[in-house]
């Protein structure tokens, strides 16, 4: 599961979206996977129903979410995408989110060991909310990936397969 490579394969980065509920962003988010055909809608009703119960457990920083749901559910192939909003959407807990990535995943191990080192990678780089924000064409923030990929994080991590 190679972050760039899901991205195009799946033409799931959509840059400048706007969204006046948490929601919408969320349904914006999953919206370039159901496209493709990685995920179903079920998936998105998943991580609707997940956080209405257990709230929103997967902003992992200020500014930055990562949507998702149990694992399988409504998930036909490991996949991610990224959306940055014009104006932040703000959570139940008051918290303000303008980049969501979306992680769609078949097993929770794909979760821990492939996905999220990736996704740490790329957003521990400098002002990286900023600059995702700021990029105008996915193909900036295919760069950024390219960039991440000296991470410490991803030692170690085959991301070819």
């Amino acid at each position: 599961m190679n972050l760039k490579q899901s991205f195009v394969e799946n033409n799931s980065i959509r840059l400048g979206l706007t969204a006046e509920t948490w929601q919408e962003a969320v349904h914006l988010a999953c919206d370039p996977l159901i496209e493709s055909g990685a995920i179903t809608e079920e998936y998105y009703d998943a991580i609707i129903a997940s956080t209405e119960e257990y709230g929103p457990y997967y902003i992992l920083m200020p500014g930055m979410a990562m949507p998702h749901a149990q694992a399988g559910v409504g998930v036909s192939r490991d996949s991610f995408s990224l959306i940055t909003l014009t104006k932040p959407v703000t959570f139940s807990d008051g918290k303000e989110v303008s980049v969501l990535l979306t992680l769609a995943a078949q097993s929770a191990a794909i979760h821990t060991t492939v996905a999220i080192p990736q996704i740490i990678a790329l957003f521990e780089l400098e002002n990286s909310i900023q600059r995702l924000v700021d990029c105008k064409t996915p193909e900036e923030v295919l760069a950024m990936v390219e960039e991440s990929k000296n991470s410490p994080y991803l030692e170690g991590l085959d991301l070819e397969s």
